[in-house]
């Protein structure tokens, strides 16, 4: 009886744990679906971001597909500035500890900037660099 009590736990978290694993794995095909429509694509737990040309869509991973999408053109953009923990860093110069990363997209005309959370600094930081280097051309 105690054994039973005992391996009942184990046995509720591996399927839950196996739940949340095939969940994952419908986020992440779906994102694959929606990934092919852009130049260049970023899928991770907080958001996913595409680029074609001069337009970003961005929104957050879901099992059918990324719900939440909005899209803004990079002409529009007047900065684009890598934030770890709301606090803006420089390109290349990366905390050894990070904790809330995003991009963030500044906008010639004065309307809310936008963020997009990222779960890697040096992700984010190429995302950035990259992003920066297409506004100007």
């Amino acid at each position: 009886m105690e054994r039973g009590l005992f391996w009942l736990p184990l046995l509720i978290i591996f399927f839950w744990l196996a739940w949340q694993g095939a969940r994952e794995y419908q986020k992440i095909e779906a994102y694959k679906a929606w990934a092919e429509n852009f130049d260049r694509a970023k899928y991770d737990i907080y958001a996913v971001l595409g680029q074609k040309d001069n337009l970003i869509t961005w929104g957050k991973p879901a099992v059918n597909a990324p719900v939440s999408l909005q899209t803004f053109c990079l002409d529009d953009v007047q900065q684009v500035r890598l934030l770890v923990n709301n606090t803006p860093i420089e390109f290349d110069t990366l905390p050894p500890k990070a904790g809330n990363i995003a991009l963030e997209f500044r906008f010639k005309n004065s309307s809310e900037p936008v963020q997009i959370p990222f779960t890697e600094v040096p992700l984010a930081n190429e995302w950035g660099k990259f992003l920066q280097g297409r506004l100007g051309g």
